[in-house]
């Protein structure tokens, strides 16, 4: 999926599809899908698993197990407020250590309105201390270039310097994981901002996999991501045409044209939507062109 010599852009540095990460959920559908895929997926590719109010611990960890087996780097998403104890959240720690080896781990806030337990947000996971005890040395935490429908910007941002301050205290490696989206203006400003606030975390962006357009509108409502009419067109779909469909293209060339190196290290996270198989032979494709 990505080239040990990487092209480098106009501006001298790597084409943010170099190296990619992919999202997967616990179902076994999924895993089915990622064996599939696995001839297209390079080894040590980050291969994040979702934390879903339909999903259970042994499901994450399956699947976690099954990404590791192939040849992937886990990446287990931890959901702060769908946690209902310090002890639920010790368990997994504990299964994922042992069962799977996984040291790479995604704090995220999560879904639900209100706390199902102690947690009230990712930076509790994180300044907890209970992530390092458990052998975890690369934590993930997210990014809202577009912002939040319930948290203000000013909150976004002090979260996002709290969580960065504590994995540097720790000693912890970190990424910075974004929502996807479709308009890159926003995702220079933000990028810019972030290292303004002295934060050289590597970033992730989301993106959404290939898929139909009706399909990604759809996503893009249930996140709360912006979709006009004149971003749709910058993003290279029509909203009018929703038989269509739609992969990043625009989205990446529009990064690799506007990146410079002074954004430091700047990759892609695919959304798969449940089109693993799909979205790795795009990868593919789109690197082979480009």
């Amino acid at each position: 999926m990505s080239s040990p010599n990487p092209t480098p852009t106009a501006s001298g540095r790597p084409s943010v599809i170099t190296d990619p990460s992919l999202e997967m959920t616990g179902k076994d559908k999924d895993i089915d899908a990622l064996r599939e895929a696995a001839p297209l997926i390079p080894a040590g590719t980050r291969i994040n698993v979702t934390f879903l109010g339909n999903e259970d611990l042994g499901m994450r960890v399956k699947a976690s197990t099954a990404a590791k087996e192939l040849g992937y780097v886990p990446v287990p998403h931890i959901s702060a407020r769908r946690l209902t104890s310090e002890a639920e959240l010790v368990e997994f720690l504990t299964a994922l250590r042992d069962q799977v080896g996984a040291t790479h781990a995604f704090a995220v806030g999560g879904d639900p309105s209100e706390p199902m337990g102690p947690y009230g947000a990712s930076v509790d996971l994180i300044t907890s201390g209970l992530l390092k005890e458990y052998g975890f040395t690369d934590i993930s935490i997210a990014g809202y270039p577009e912002g939040h429908p319930d948290i203000s910007d000013a909150q976004l941002w002090d979260a996002l310097e709290r969580k960065y301050a504590s994995l540097q205290e720790q000693g912890l490696n970190g990424t910075i994981l974004t929502q996807f989206g479709f308009d890159v203006d926003p995702v220079f400003a933000w990028i810019k901002e972030v290292r303004r606030r002295g934060i050289d975390l590597p970033i992730r962006i989301g993106v959404p996999g290939p898929a139909g357009i009706k399909r990604l509108l759809t996503y893009a409502s249930r996140f709360g991501v912006a979709t006009s009419a004149g971003i749709a067109k910058k993003y290279g779909f029509s909203i009018t045409n929703l038989l269509g469909t739609a992969g990043p293209d625009k989205m990446i060339q529009d990064l690799d044209a506007g990146l410079t190196p002074a954004e430091g290290d700047v990759k892609l996270h695919f959304y798969t939507f449940g089109g693993t198989k799909t979205t790795a032979e795009w990868i593919k494709d789109y690197q082979a062109k480009h």
